[in-house]
């Protein structure tokens, strides 16, 4: 799979056009293979090779162009198969976004012998506790399970050699900003290295990055130039909050939809919709952060899966998780920053496919919009009468 992401970097840091240029070994090659990689991404290009050489990486790339191949692939790199302790620790912010991370490293790992966890929230703490003794290498989890396992002495940091934290932004802000710095300050070798990855990158989480991370290699795009430009943009003007119910229903009735996303801001919205567009006879999936985690992965399983072709989330859904059949994104609520529209947006157009936003906007919401528009360069046009040839 390949790319033309418009990724700028430092002038010293080489592009690899092939994987086998990047001196990776041959099972770690077999792995990137059979997983389905031809060809490196723009991202992959020039990501995977410092993780590799062991340097410090703050790393920025539009949504669905190869993250976490690239850091995958790069940590997996530094994994000696035959140390059964932990050599990388991958922190994301949703159980969501850890199972899938830790399937793409079994899969690119399938020829390595390579153990991975996914350490989450959920199931009880002694199951990844046995599993560590068990000879886990390659760890992805969430913030509060990861810290439960490090205070437990559960966790032995002394061997990691690769410390990634994906959606960097969010781990680096707010709720799970504390979780991270306790994290760090229990302490890891010297030889570790840190890599952050992320769609977007505000100014406050880089001065953050700045403070942790050692003579790093910076990855970095232009606002601009985070937009994915596959992706059409529309709106819908909507006088009052409770009108938009209705315009989803329309929508629903007038485009033939693969599969959808819709976010909401608050998960009373995403349970009101769900109830509503089912009470009509519209099969819908609903998920949320306040629903336990096995019912999260019934539902999600059942979205993956085409069960349902309409999924109706939070922002928990707005990052890394990759459905490749979802070609349109609908804004209930207006996300309340810009990086969250960049985000949800990126749910469509997944590796350089066409995809569409439909935003449902209130007159309090049209100066957000205006922000957004502006700052990234993105045309939000009125949504044509004519939906026939939208998707």
């Amino acid at each position: 799979m390949t790319d033309t992401t418009n990724v700028s970097t430092a002038t010293d840091v080489p592009k690899y056009s092939s994987f086998e240029d990047m001196e990776l070994e041959e099972n770690l090659l077999r792995g990137l293979f059979s997983h389905g990689f031809d060809k490196p991404s723009a991202i992959q290009q020039i990501a995977i090779k410092p993780i590799k050489d062991g340097r410090d990486l703050l790393a920025q790339a539009q949504s669905g162009t190869g993250k976490t191949g690239a850091f995958v692939t790069g940590a997996l790199s530094r994994v000696d198969s035959s140390l059964k302790k932990v050599q990388v620790l991958v922190l994301v912010h949703v159980h969501e976004l850890a199972r899938q991370i830790a399937k793409v490293a079994k899969s690119i790992g399938s020829y390595m012998n390579i153990n991975v966890l996914c350490a989450t929230g959920g199931p009880p703490v002694r199951d990844d506790i046995k599993a560590l003794e068990s000879g886990a290498q390659f760890v992805v989890g969430t913030p509060g399970r990861i810290y439960d396992l490090v205070t437990r002495n559960a966790l032995d940091r002394s061997n990691i050699s690769v410390l990634i934290m994906d959606e960097a932004d969010q781990m680096l802000e707010d709720l799970f900003y504390k979780q991270v710095m306790c994290i760090l300050e229990k302490g890891f070798p010297a030889k570790t290295q840190v890599a952050l990855f992320s769609a977007t990158m505000p100014e406050q989480v880089v001065a953050v990055a700045n403070s942790i991370l050692r003579d790093p290699v910076r990855i970095l795009i232009a606002p601009t130039a985070v937009r994915l430009e596959g992706i059409q943009n529309f709106f819908v003007p909507i006088d009052r909050a409770e009108f938009k119910k209705d315009c989803i229903l329309d929508l629903y009735k007038n485009l033939s939809i693969t599969q959808a996303v819709i976010f909401c801001n608050k998960r009373q919205n995403v349970d009101m919709l769900g109830a509503e567009m089912l009470k009509y006879g519209f099969p819908v999936t609903c998920i949320h952060g306040d629903m336990d985690k096995g019912e999260r992965i019934r539902k999600m399983q059942e979205f993956l899966s085409g069960g349902t072709r309409v999924m109706i989330s939070t922002d928990m859904l707005s990052r890394g998780i990759d459905v490749q059949q979802v070609s349109l994104v609908i804004n209930y609520d207006i996300p309340t920053n810009r990086e969250s529209y960049i985000h949800r947006t990126g749910r469509a157009g997944r590796f350089g496919r066409k995809g569409t936003t439909i935003n449902l906007i209130l007159p309090e919401e049209e100066s957000t919009v205006r922000d957004i528009a502006e700052h990234y360069d993105i045309p939000i046009n009125p949504l044509p009468e004519n939906l026939s040839n939208l998707l």
